[in-house]
């Protein structure tokens, strides 16, 4: 089953840290989808700067969405990783993930994580690159 926005947003919404995160989906097509998060104070760690947790979640959740357009709906990470380039300040984080290969059964995807100013400036503050395997049985 191929998902549409509307479907993969009725997903992420499923979702109940995604729900807790208030996050949501922005893009979702042709092996590509963006998450967004808004920075909140609770969200932060103790120096004021986005906890590194949060864009890790998002890295991982944009990273699956993105998988998921081109391998079908059922879909779970394998694996991920994230490197955290600078602190992330700003209103908004924007993860925008996009497949680099996909196979039948698995796709490699990158994923950009940006923090947003008030003005629309955005900062890279981290890359991620992760593996999903359809849950499909063959």
């Amino acid at each position: 089953m191929r998902l549409d926005l509307e479907a993969a947003r009725k997903v992420l919404d499923s979702q109940p840290f995604s729900r807790l995160l208030k996050a949501r989906i922005t893009a979702f097509g042709d092996g590509e989808a963006t998450l967004e998060v808004d920075i909140r104070e609770e969200l932060h760690q103790q120096n004021g700067y986005l906890h590194g947790g949060v864009l890790a979640y998002a890295a991982d959740n944009s990273i699956t969405f993105a998988a998921g357009t081109t391998l079908g709906a059922a879909v779970l990470t394998s694996g991920f990783s994230v490197q955290y380039l600078r602190p992330a300040t700003g209103v908004k984080l924007v993860a925008r993930a996009a497949a680099v290969h996909t196979g039948r059964r698995q796709a490699v995807v990158r994923c950009d994580l940006f923090a947003v100013k008030t003005d629309g400036e955005e900062t890279l503050c981290a890359v991620a690159q992760g593996t999903v395997l359809s849950a499909q049985q063959s």
